[in-house]
């Protein structure tokens, strides 16, 4: 950890607590600034707030006091799921107070570089992929971020010989104003968090923020295939490493004649890759250049892709039984993840989906149907999940009251050779507190079944 004053004696509010937030006020505390904790959740329901307070911080619970920004603070460290226009957040940028996340402070104290992910899907596969390929070449990696743990906390026991893999959110980018990642990945981008960030264009401009900061030293690996990623590397200062999972490129990381290439190299044969779908090439070809920057030789490479099967609730491989193979797809809880999911498979398919109905009906998935030989719907939008099955000509159509219900359904429908998929395409909050639970429950089934 590297030793600086920059907060010393400074006056600092960290709006917001969860994990971040409490590795943010533990960090600044020990680098000797004044800090004050604001959270919305009461004092006696807050356990972190608890151990702030007997840490010796000061803790202000159970409301945002709009007067609690008149203080004097220097800098205000927000959880990134706080909104600008939030009344606090608003009421800081008119009195002129520098807004930060907590991965900026990881930054400012680490002794080893970042390796920074970001994309509206993937983040997590890449991420994991990255980290898992560093460790089997023997980088020494570590891993942090939007993927479970806290950054600042990371990059306080990180060395020199370290290197940080990290998946960022949008969030947390628009709030890194020196943030330097060594290598960075923009997987891609869709339409995604418009809640919060008002348009496209802004959307696009916070996972922008990944390269502002690099400089011709620094690499910024780039999904070649879609304009917007490709505007944003023509303005960056760093080395561009494209990659495609469609076509042949002149640098990168791409697919000829069956072979994953990285600059002309041959690193190995695509039908040696264990994780399944079109759309997880994107990740690879990605976690492949990465590797490669990094001077991970071809042998540890090959070792991860040819085992790797997925991150839990992503396509996930569970187990086979009696020749059924079943696979967890839980983190598909809108209509693009659950058709990636889909066409990962040439097989036929006992599609299990449904959930939260947020207004949409589902025709979109009807061209995806292709391989669905039977459908097991739950939660709200069953009836317009069955809609869209019955357009697609899918003959056996069942409903049950949940996912746990749904699999030895799924096992007396499906035969040898079939594969059993829990792909919602719908958020899980109408029966689940989330999408985890939702798969744990999946998974829980699956194993009883063997």
């Amino acid at each position: 950890m590297k030793t600086i004053n920059l907060y010393t004696h400074k006056k600092i509010l960290v709006l917001g607590l969860a994990k971040s937030g409490v590795g943010a006020a533990l960090l600044l505390h020990k680098l000797g600034a004044f800090v004050t904790v604001n959270d919305y959740k009461p004092l006696s329901e807050n356990p972190e707030a608890q151990g702030l307070l007997e840490q010796g911080i000061k803790v202000i619970c159970g409301e945002h006091p709009i007067e609690l920004l008149d203080e004097g603070f220097e800098l205000i460290v927000k959880n990134p799921g706080i909104p600008y226009h939030n009344p606090m957040i608003e009421g800081a940028l008119e009195r002129g107070i520098p807004i930060i996340t907590e991965v900026e402070l990881a930054y400012q104290i680490s002794e080893a570089p970042f390796i920074a992910i970001t994309g509206t899907n993937g983040k997590t596969t890449t991420t994991t992929l990255v980290y898992e390929i560093l460790k089997a070449g023997e980088k020494y990696p570590l891993i942090a971020g939007n993927i479970g743990t806290v950054a600042s906390e990371v990059a306080q026991s990180a060395e020199v010989h370290n290197q940080i893999v990290i998946e960022l959110s949008s969030f947390q980018l628009m709030g890194t104003p020196s943030f330097r990642p060594r290598i960075a990945i923009l997987t891609n981008l869709y339409d995604a968090h418009l809640d919060y960030h008002g348009t496209r264009i802004e959307y696009v401009k916070a996972k922008a923020n990944i390269t502002k900061n690099q400089t011709s030293d620094d690499f910024f690996i780039v999904n070649a295939e879609q304009e917007d990623v490709m505007n944003i590397a023509r303005s960056s200062k760093a080395q561009i490493v494209p990659f495609s999972p469609v076509r042949e490129l002149s640098t990168g990381a791409f697919i000829k004649d069956g072979w994953v290439i990285f600059n002309g190299e041959q690193i190995m044969k695509q039908e040696d890759i264990r994780l399944p779908g079109a759309h997880n090439l994107e990740n690879i070809l990605s976690a492949v250049a990465a590797a490669k920057l990094s001077g991970v030789k071809n042998e540890a490479i090959y070792q991860v892709l040819n085992t790797f099967t997925g991150v839990k609730h992503r396509l996930q491989y569970i187990a086979e039984v009696e020749g059924r193979m079943f696979y967890n797809d839980s983190k598909a809880t809108n209509i693009l993840a659950t058709k990636n999911a889909l066409a990962a498979f040439n097989k036929p398919i006992i599609l299990l989906a449904g959930g939260l109905d947020r207004g949409n009906e589902f025709d979109e998935l009807v061209p995806s149907f292709n391989n669905v030989k039977a459908i097991i719907t739950f939660g709200q939008t069953a009836e317009k999940m069955e809609n869209a099955a019955k357009k697609a000509g899918i003959k056996i159509i069942q409903r049950v009251d949940n996912v746990g219900k749904a699999v030895p359904l799924a096992y007396q429908l499906s035969g040898p050779g079939d594969v059993v998929l829990l792909s919602p395409a719908c958020a899980s909050w109408d029966q689940y507190k989330t999408f985890e639970v939702r798969g744990d429950i999946f998974i829980e089934a699956v194993h009883k079944l063997k």
